[in-house]
C-alpha cells in the first residue's frame, strides 16, 4: 500500500520524509494514476479544508476511490464546528488542566504533529486530540478562564504553518508514524484488505498468547489480508484499516470500548462490536436478559442496599457475589457466613448501585463454548485451579496467578444440551465472537456468563481444530469486509 502526502503546492513542501510520495492536490485529483485501482493511504496536508476547497475534495475523493484518507471528510467537518470541537474534547478536561497547569500566560497554542508535540510533556494531550480529530498537523488554541483552561478552537494547519525550528522534529514524528507499518513481504496472495489487531503487550492475561497471534496473522495473510498489531496509542489510525479485531481485555469505561466505537463509526468490520462489549461486560444486564428469555442460570438475586436480607433465604450459604463488570475471576467472591456476606456486599455496593448474588454450584470444570457468527466454533473444559473454587486463582500481584487445566473437546463429543443452551444465550447478544461459560450439574445445564472477546490461546482452545480455528475466524472477517464493501457500492 502506497503512502501519499497530498499538499496544495509541492514547491512549498519543506520536509523530506523517507518512503513517502509527496504530490500536489491537483495531481491527485486529476491524474488517472491515483484512481480507485491504487491501494493508498492519503495524508491530506492541504492548506485549507474548507467546504468544497481543493483540500476538502482530496479527502472526499480519496474516500470515493477506496483510499484511506487522513483526515476523513467527517473529521474535516468536526474541525470546522466549534460546537463539535467542544463536544469532542469535553472528556479531556482533566488532562487539559494537568497538562497546562504550569503555564502562566492567558493563552496557549499547542502544535500537534502526527500526535506529538516538540515538548514531550504535552504528548499525552497531543495524542488524545489527534485520536479524536485524526488530522496529521493540528493546532489547538486554549484560553485561561480564572483557574481553568478551555479550548477555544482546533484547526488543521498546512506544512507552511510549521515554524522552521520545528521542521526537523516534524520529519522525525512523521517518520516514526510511518515506520509503525510493517512491510508486506512475499505475500501468498496480494493483500486486498488491512486488518488491525488491538492488543496490549504488557497484559499478563491476554485473550490470545503470542503463538496464537502468529496463527491469526498467518491465516489472515493466506486470505489476502494484511495484519498489523496496534496498541492503545493507535486510535487515530483506525480509518486506515478495513477491520478491527480486539485481542485486548475489554471493559466499557476503557480504551478498548472507545476503539470499538470509533471503528464502528468509521465503518470498519469490528469484532467485538461496541454493543457486545457493553452488554457482556455487565452481569446485572446478563442476569436480567437470561432470566427474561428463560435460559437457565443459577438462582440469582440482584442486590441493592435495601434487599440484603433476601440473599440468604433465596440462595443459602455459601453463595457467590459478583461485581457487574468482573472478569477473569476478579471481582467475584464466595462468601460462607452472614458476617462475610455483609462485609463483601458493602464493599461491592460502593462501586455499583446493583451487584449480582448467585447460588454456589461446585463443579470440577466449567464448559466454555466459543461462538462466532451465531455458530458454535470450539468447546473446552476449564478446570478449577488446584485447591481453588475458580478456574483462575489470583495472588496479590497482577502477574501472580494460577490457572486450572484447559481441555479442548470436539463439538460432536459435547453434550447437545450444553451447545444448544450456549448458542441460545449468545444469540441474544448478537453475531459477534462470544465465549459462553456453563456449569453442568447432573442433567441440568446453567449459563454462568457470556463473554465478549473470548480467549483463543495456542495449545488450549485450538486443541481440536488447530490452524483451522484461526482460518475460520479470519474467514468471517473477510466475508464481512466484502459484504460491507459490496453494500457500499450499491
Amino acid at each position: 500500500m502506497s503512502n501519499l502526502i497530498v499538499v496544495s503546492n509541492v514547491q512549498h513542501w519543506p520536509l523530506k520524509i523517507p518512503d513517502v510520495s509527496v504530490i500536489s492536490a491537483k495531481e491527485y485529483l486529476t491524474d488517472p494514476a491515483y484512481g480507485g485501482h491504487l491501494r493508498a493511504r492519503v495524508y491530506n496536508l492541504c492548506k485549507s479544508y474548507h467546504y468544497q476547497s481543493i483540500g476538502y475534495y482530496v479527502s472526499l475523493l480519496a474516500e470515493a476511490r477506496g483510499h484511506k484518507p487522513l483526515p476523513q471528510v467527517n473529521a474535516i467537518e468536526d474541525i470546522q464546528s466549534p460546537g463539535l470541537v467542544k463536544l469532542l474534547t469535553e472528556n479531556l478536561d482533566e488532562l487539559v488542566q494537568k497538562s497546562l497547569a504550569p503555564i502562566k500566560s492567558e493563552h496557549f497554542d499547542l502544535s500537534i504533529y502526527f500526535g506529538r508535540n516538540i515538548a514531550k510533556h504535552y504528548d499525552p494531550l497531543s495524542r488524545e486530540l489527534f485520536n479524536l480529530v485524526r488530522a496529521p498537523l493540528l493546532r489547538a488554541y486554549f484560553d485561561r478562564h480564572g483557574e481553568e483552561w478551555r479550548m477555544r478552537s482546533l484547526k488543521a494547519i498546512a506544512a507552511s504553518d510549521i515554524p522552521p525550528q520545528h521542521q526537523d522534529f516534524v520529519v522525525q514524528a512523521a517518520t516514526d508514524y510511518f515506520s509503525k507499518r510493517k512491510p508486506w513481504l512475499h505475500p501468498l496472495i496480494a493483500p486486498r484488505y488491512d486488518l488491525a489487531i488491538l492488543h496490549d503487550p504488557s497484559d499478563p492475561e491476554p485473550p490470545s498468547n503470542a503463538k496464537a497471534m502468529k496463527h491469526f496473522e498467518k491465516a489472515a495473510g493466506e486470505l489476502g489480508m494484511h495484519v498489523e498489531l496496534i496498541t492503545r496509542s493507535d486510535m487515530s489510525r483506525l480509518a486506515e484499516f478495513d477491520a478491527l479485531f480486539i485481542r485486548d481485555t475489554t471493559f466499557v469505561n476503557h480504551y478498548t470500548y472507545r476503539f470499538s466505537r470509533h471503528a464502528a463509526a468509521e465503518g470498519l468490520t469490528v469484532i467485538d462490536d461496541p454493543n457486545s462489549i457493553l452488554k457482556c461486560n455487565n452481569k446485572v444486564y446478563l442476569a436480567e436478559l437470561l432470566t427474561r428469555h428463560q435460559i437457565p442460570i443459577p438462582r440469582t438475586v440482584l442486590v441493592h442496599k435495601d434487599n440484603l436480607e433476601h440473599i440468604i433465604p433465596a440462595l443459602a450459604l455459601p453463595c457467590v457475589l459478583k461485581q457487574p463488570d468482573s472478569s477473569f475471576s476478579l471481582g467475584v467472591v464466595k462468601v460462607a457466613s452472614e458476617t462475610e456476606l455483609r462485609q463483601k456486599v458493602k464493599v461491592l455496593l460502593e462501586k455499583s448501585e446493583l451487584i449480582v448474588a448467585q447460588e454456589y454450584l461446585p463443579t470440577a470444570f466449567d464448559w466454555r463454548v466459543g461462538i462466532l457468527d451465531r455458530k458454535p466454533l470450539f468447546v473446552c473444559k476449564y478446570f478449577m485451579a488446584p485447591g481453588h473454587w475458580q478456574i483462575i486463582k489470583h495472588g496479590e500481584q497482577a502477574q501472580d496467578f494460577v490457572e486450572g487445566m484447559t481441555q479442548a473437546v470436539a463439538l460432536e463429543d459435547t453434550p447437545a444440551k450444553v451447545v444448544k443452551t450456549a448458542l441460545k444465550a449468545a444469540n441474544l447478544i448478537g453475531d459477534g465472537f462470544y465465549g459462553v461459560d456453563l456449569k453442568q450439574v447432573g442433567r441440568h445445564c446453567y449459563v454462568i456468563e457470556i463473554n465478549d472477546n473470548p480467549n483463543v490461546d495456542a495449545g488450549n482452545e485450538d486443541g481440536i481444530l488447530k490452524e483451522a480455528l484461526y482460518q475460520q475466524i479470519m474467514a468471517v472477517f473477510l466475508r464481512r469486509i466484502e459484504e460491507r464493501k459490496q453494500g457500499n457500492r450499491r
